[in-house]
């Protein structure tokens, strides 16, 4: 009789994906990153095993349904401007997985949540420029998961708690954003950015309830609204602790882009 073997559970991490395509560019823009990227590149000698699948929480999708994307090979979505020629070349061949976004879009219909597949939508830089960091040879499958366009912190909290089950399956689930994201005044924005994510580490120093209470009025934080003066950067945190158990989180990386702070955080 064969023994069975279940698979690995994978942890839950909000992660920053950088600027733009920052990361595969030279000269002062990409120094501006390296601490970043260096982490990202850090991130799967991390993990308990390689991981079955990805699904990856992008801050640069918004939708009226929570979606998935459906593709056996989705199209890459070049959406920054002004960048040199190259970066538009970039690829990531990663193959999607299909049969994964019908199964977390179930998760969420069984929560109660409307949810879709969509099979035509591609990967915005949300998803291929972090994980070309940080999976390079493109050998694990990946789905894209939308934020909800209410953009509601607890929303978002209970839609990761929904997904939960994935991790038992060995699924990675990253939310990609920035903690960090005021492009206006981000060379200035060391001062709110400390104060914020003081707040953070004390808002998931805690339970699934005491991080979702906390995660809840982020905007009421020191530093929240002008570390984020629009949230979709910050949302797919809420996803990814959602998906975390009620063991306390573990801070993975914290580091500067100039005066201004950035982290990522793993969920077990």
């Amino acid at each position: 009789m064969t023994e069975t073997h279940r698979p690995i559970r994978m942890p839950a991490m909000y992660l920053p994906h950088g600027g733009g395509p920052s990361f595969f560019m030279t000269g002062e823009r990409k120094q501006r990153y390296q601490d970043t990227e260096n982490f990202l590149r850090s991130v799967r000698s991390t993990l308990p095993a390689t991981p079955k699948a990805i699904l990856l929480v992008t801050a640069h999708w918004e939708t009226a349904v929570p979606s998935f994307t459906g593709g056996q090979a989705p199209e890459l979505i070049y959406d920054y401007y002004g960048f040199p020629p190259e970066t538009y070349a970039l690829q990531y061949p990663a193959p999607g997985l299909p049969k994964l976004a019908t199964q977390a879009a179930h998760l969420l219909q069984q929560a109660g949540y409307p949810a879709q597949v969509d099979a035509q939508y591609g990967w915005d830089h949300g998803v291929f420029i972090p994980l070309k960091v940080m999976f390079p040879e493109a050998d694990v499958p990946v789905v894209a998961m939308s934020l909800h366009h209410s953009l509601d912190p607890a929303l978002h909290c209970q839609l990761g708690q929904a997904l939960q089950a994935l991790r038992d399956d060995g699924v990675l689930v990253l939310g990609s954003g920035m903690s960090f994201h005021n492009l206006r005044h981000f060379s200035e924005g060391g001062p709110a950015s400390q104060a914020f994510h003081h707040w953070l580490d004390v808002a998931l120093d805690g339970n699934w309830a005491h991080r979702t209470q906390h995660l809840s009025h982020w905007a009421q934080a020191p530093g929240g609204r002008a570390s984020h003066p629009r949230e979709e950067h910050l949302i797919p945190l809420m996803v990814a602790s959602g998906a975390g158990s009620d063991a306390r989180a573990k801070k993975m990386w914290s580091g500067m882009v100039g005066p201004t702070h950035l982290a990522g955080w793993m969920f077990e």
